[in-house]
This record gives C-alpha cells, sequence and structure tokens, in this order.
C-alpha cells in the first residue's frame, strides 16, 4: 500500500474493526482503555522503528551514533518494550503480563511526560476474563493491530495528525456508544470546536481546562493558534478528576505532539492542583464542559476554601454547576482573561443560592454571551445545554442573548451542529446586535427587571405569527369549489346514464 492509498478513513475503520476482539465478552466502557492504549504502543513502536531505519542508512557501521540520535527522540522507546517484541511473543502465556511490563518500561523510560500514565490499566487484569480467555483475546488484538493498514510509521502516513485524529475517533465512538459513562470524558467536536473559536485563541495564551477529560477541547484551541501561526506558541494546563481519563489526556497529547502541556490527576474543586505558589494560577483562556449539576462537589468545605472560590455566594449542596464557574472566573487573568463553560439550562433561572450567584457575576459585568444550544448533542443525555461566555475585559456593559437552539443537523441518535451553524453563532457574537427571533443584546438594567433570570425566551422571542386568515378570499374559493363539484356530478350523471344505470 503506497502512502497516497492511506486515508484518515482506512485507519479509522481499522482501528475500530480491531474493537470486535471484546465485542460481545468486555464492556465498551472497560475496553476502550485497552484499545486505546494499544494504538499508542503500536504509534509510538512505529515511530521509533521508522526512526531507527533512517539512522541506520546513514550510519550503519556506527552504532554508537545511532544510539546516540536515538537519544535526541521525543521519547525513548527500550528494546523489550516495543510492539513487535510482544507480537513475536503472542503464542505464549502470559500476554497480560508481558504488555504490562512493556507498558511501565516506557513510563520509566519517560517519566517527565508520561509518569503515572498506565497505572490504571493493566492488561493482566481478571476483566478480561481467567487466563485462558485473555490471553486469546490479547493475541487477537496483537494481531489486529500488526495488519498493514495500521503500520503506522511516519514514512507511510505523512502527518503526525492522522494518528491523533484516530484516537479522536475512537474516543468519540466509544463515547457515542457507551453511553453516559463514556460521555463524561468527550466534548462533542462541534461544541468543543465553537468554544475554541469564541475564546479567539493567540500566540502566547496559556489556555485551561479545569475538567479537561480526554483533552480534547484544550487541543482544539492549540490547533486555531497553529493555523494562524504555524508555531506551538502557547501551554496547555487542564486537571481531570478520573484517573483513567486523565491517561487519555496524557496519552492524547503526546500523540498529538502537544509537550508544552501539564495535566494534572485530581478533583479540581476540592483539591485545584493548578497552582502559583500558594494561589490559583491565572490564565488568558478558561473553557470546560463540567459534569452537569455534580451532587457530591465539596458543598462541606466550600466556606472555608482557602482561594475564595465561593465568596459571590457558596452553590447549593447537591448542584455543583457554579461551583465550576466561580472556579473558572478566579483563574481569569485579569486583563486578558476569558472563558467559556457548557451549562444545563437550570443555571440561568435557578433561584435561591444559585440566583444570587448570577447578580454578583453580572453586577461586576463579568458575563458577555448566553447562547442555547439544541437537545441531543451531548452524548448520555437529551437535554439541551447553553455556553456561557465570561470575560474580565467587556466592550460594553450588556449581555448578548442568543437562541441557537433551531439550528442543527438531526441525527438518529444525536443532533450535530453544521457549520453553517457555528458561523452563524461566531458572526452574531462579533457583530453584537440584536437579530430579530434570533438573538438579542439586553442591558443590565433590562437584565436586573426581569430579577437576574437569564432564561432566554425571556429576551429573544421565537413566536411566529400565524398568517391571518382572508375570510372573503375562502368564502370565494369555497363557491368555486361547490360549482366544480356541481360539474362533476352532472358529468357523473351522464356517464352511468349510458351504461345504463339510472
Amino acid at each position: 500500500m503506497s502512502k497516497t492509498d492511506i486515508s484518515q478513513d482506512t485507519i479509522n475503520g481499522a482501528i475500530w474493526s480491531a474493537c470486535d476482539t471484546f465485542r460481545g465478552t468486555v464492556d465498551p466502557s472497560i475496553y476502550k482503555d485497552y484499545v486505546l492504549t494499544m494504538l499508542f504502543l503500536k504509534y509510538v513502536s512505529d515511530v521509533w522503528q521508522d526512526h531507527y531505519d533512517d539512522y541506520k542508512k546513514q550510519y550503519g557501521d556506527h552504532p554508537e551514533l545511532i544510539e546516540d540520535m536515538l537519544k535526541n527522540e521525543r521519547f525513548v522507546l527500550p528494546p523489550k518494550a516495543n510492539f513487535y517484541a510482544l507480537y513475536e511473543a503472542r503464542h505464549q502465556p502470559g500476554n497480560g503480563e508481558r504488555i504490562d511490563k512493556a507498558l511501565h518500561a516506557i513510563e520509566d523510560a519517560n517519566l517527565g511526560k508520561l509518569r503515572d500514565v498506565f497505572q490504571d490499566i493493566s492488561f493482566n487484569s481478571n476483566k478480561l476474563g481467567d487466563e485462558q480467555q485473555k490471553n486469546d483475546i490479547l493475541r487477537h488484538l496483537l494481531e489486529d493491530f500488526a495488519k498493514p493498514e495500521l503500520n503506522l510509521r511516519p514514512s507511510r502516513i505523512g502527518q503526525l495528525d492522522i494518528i491523533g485524529n484516530a484516537y479522536e475517533f475512537l474516543i468519540k465512538n466509544f463515547a457515542s456508544t457507551s453511553g453516559k459513562k463514556a460521555g463524561e470524558f468527550y466534548t462533542p467536536p462541534e461544541v468543543s470546536s465553537l468554544m475554541a473559536r469564541l475564546m479567539a485563541p493567540k500566540a502566547g495564551d496559556d489556555i485551561c481546562d479545569p475538567t479537561c477529560g480526554s483533552g480534547s477541547l484544550l487541543m482544539k484551541c492549540g490547533r486555531l493558534i497553529r493555523e494562524q501561526t504555524g508555531a506551538r506558541k502557547y501551554a496547555l494546563f487542564g486537571q481531570e478528576a478520573i484517573g483513567s481519563t486523565w491517561a487519555l489526556a496524557k496519552m492524547n497529547m503526546f500523540l498529538h505532539g502537544e509537550d508544552n502541556h501539564r495535566i494534572e490527576w485530581g478533583d479540581t474543586l476540592r483539591n485545584p492542583k493548578l497552582l502559583e505558589g500558594a494561589g490559583l494560577k491565572h490564565f488568558d483562556i478558561v473553557v470546560a464542559n463540567p459534569p452537569f449539576s455534580l451532587e457530591k462537589w465539596g458543598h462541606e468545605n466550600a466556606d472555608n476554601d482557602p482561594h475564595a472560590r465561593y465568596r459571590r455566594g457558596v452553590p447549593p449542596r447537591t448542584k455543583g454547576d457554579y461551583a465550576f464557574i466561580l472556579h473558572m472566573v478566579e483563574t481569569m487573568k485579569p486583563k486578558s482573561g476569558r472563558m467559556a463553560v457548557v451549562v444545563p439550562h437550570g443555571v440561568l433561572f435557578r433561584g435561591a443560592a444559585e440566583g444570587r450567584i448570577r447578580k454578583h457575576l453580572i453586577d461586576e459585568n463579568l458575563l458577555d454571551v448566553v447562547i442555547g444550544l439544541p437537545e441531543k448533542l451531548f452524548y448520555g443525555t437529551g437535554i439541551p445545554a447553553a455556553i456561557l461566555v465570561f470575560r474580565k475585559k467587556k466592550a460594553d456593559e450588556k449581555v448578548l442573548f442568543i437562541d441557537a437552539s433551531r439550528d442543527y443537523q438531526d441525527g438518529k441518535n444525536q443532533n450535530f451542529l453544521r457549520e453553517s451553524d457555528l458561523q452563524r453563532i461566531l458572526d452574531t457574537v462579533a457583530a453584537r446586535k440584536s437579530v430579530d427571533k434570533y438573538a438579542f443584546l439586553a442591558t443590565r438594567e433590562q437584565i436586573a427587571e426581569n430579577d437576574y433570570n437569564l432564561n432566554i425566551p425571556r429576551y429573544v422571542d421565537t413566536f411566529e405569527e400565524e398568517a391571518e386568515i382572508d375570510l372573503v378570499a375562502v368564502r370565494k374559493e369555497r363557491e368555486e369549489l361547490k360549482k366544480e363539484l356541481a360539474k362533476l356530478e352532472t358529468q357523473m350523471s351522464a356517464y352511468l346514464k349510458e351504461l345504463g344505470y339510472e
């Protein structure tokens, strides 16, 4: 197969077919980690082998030079830890143990980039069945990834992003087939693209996602900067509470060549780890799709928060939406800080503590845009969501409301935002003007008159008046139809008479 024969779809299809090894035996929420980790192992093995072969052609008689050149690679691959050594031994007992040892050897050789990444994944786990079943499953998995279609050498595939894209393809498919549990670590690509474009990232920006999942939203922001400048002049920061999902983010960053990142593992609300000295680190851009209405978010310790994140009010005990919002607001840089966050619609209008927090944020002129999205966009939930945009430095003291809930492509089980839908939102935000039945630019006084309720229909009237009925025209049409009916009756009687029916 030549380089011109290779397509993203070919690689995606081959990797998705490899999942057949697990289907019917292991739940997708479990086997996703094994498939994604094997993709990572195969990729680093192919890159290493490709570079080794190139150096051998140049310095074949000087193995010490080859060794020196390999030391300059982005990562180190110990000799017995590569995919091909595991593939050669696939018929022997102990596939799970051998793969685990290889992963830990790779981690130990690359601690700066991969520390603790594989601690939550074990190919030797009884989740894959008894010893015989486990060995067979892993043998088939190794054989799946050894197929010619999954030769991932740079000399064959050309661009690094084809692997990163395959990784994203897998994560998306696991999210859509595994329901809510898998959907927690993935934001639909159109939504993450919209949020990144709303933030307009620039070279030199520090970009943070405090609930980063697999890192797709962060990388969308970075990609925009690379497309504009051709350089990776930015830094990505994130924190993720679930260990296996944090590992996905680390591997995802590695596969996309995002070396300038810092992804921490831990609970952002209870134990924020992105610190500068004793305080929270500040960022130019903060983006997130936090868990909706998280029940146990840390209310019991909120009054004693060392970072004073809840000085505008403590969110309700069983709904953590505003806890994430307040955390993000506190981490925006004083001048350049801007943020976009996905929220359930209840955040816009619920009262009591949330109403008081909302009033503070509006009175401080931090809230910039409210965007209502269509239903069934997010994996695992059919409810519509909204995007809130906050800025430390705003152009005015108004809030732009956009009702984008009716602009989407209807999918079988999932709706999608089209490029035209995204562009309409972005153009409306840029123009910052009211648009009939789509957007309304509200003053702070108008919002106050609504008791700081941000429910979009209070501001954007989408009601379509029914056309007035012209009764005279209807009566005239009715008379014409009666004449036509009488004419047809006369013709029918004549036909029946000719046929001998009276």
